[in-house]
């Protein structure tokens, strides 16, 4: 008999939720939307997911305390998964309309505006998934996952040092080059939505799931 594993989407009143927690059950997982502390921090994976403004879900973060959730669990190597504004906030900074915001600080880096004639970047679009992905595995150069964001990261800021690999960075293209995932250790993000993401988004669910034995 195959054993779920236990997923806890984190309702801190941002993300398409019950479309995440569908997703999730349907890839193999146990879902549980909460935003109780004790059980996001001991679930086996912690899906953080977001739409809107950055300032907005970092204020509903911090009144679940959801970044110390995500601190403590990457502390004791537990897997986390950001979505969309759910991997933005993940990094130290967001600038909307002239306001700087403090993110998480998981990553450095800013979000900013994409410099692109038509916003928002919104439909499928290819990724640049580099070898050694885990996320993409099985999954070919053409897959295209759905988009819908103004705002994104267009410098990787986080280099390779001593005692750490360098994370697997995967690039997509709308205007200009911006960050479309991260696989780094325990913390991996998606700025694209796999939850609406057909066949391809199930795949990379399902890749996820397999990072949480």
């Amino acid at each position: 008999m195959v054993v779920k594993k236990n997923v806890v989407v984190l309702d801190y009143g941002s993300g398409n939720l019950r479309s995440a927690e569908r997703a999730l059950a349907r890839a193999g997982a146990e879902v549980t939307v909460t935003a109780d502390f004790d059980t996001a921090v001991e679930a086996e994976g912690l899906v953080v997911p977001g739409v809107g403004a950055f300032a907005a879900c970092m204020a509903g973060l911090r009144s679940v305390r959801g970044e110390q959730i995500v601190g403590r669990r990457l502390a004791g190597g537990r897997p986390v998964l950001g979505i969309c504004v759910g991997m933005q906030i993940l990094f130290a900074r967001g600038v909307e309309h002239g306001v700087e915001t403090q993110g998480c600080g998981e990553w450095p880096g800013t979000v900013e505006r994409l410099d692109a004639p038509v916003l928002p970047h919104m439909g499928w679009n290819t990724v640049k998934a580099p070898a050694g992905s885990v996320l993409f595995a099985g999954l070919d150069a053409a897959t295209r996952f759905y988009f819908v964001h103004s705002y994104g990261v267009r410098e990787w800021e986080l280099h390779a040092g001593e005692g750490f690999a360098e994370p697997v960075v995967t690039w997509a293209e709308h205007g200009v080059p911006f960050v479309a995932a991260v696989e780094n250790g325990p913390l991996m993000a998606t700025q694209f939505h796999p939850e609406k993401s057909g066949d391809a988004g199930a795949v990379l669910l399902g890749n996820w799931l397999k990072t949480l034995d």
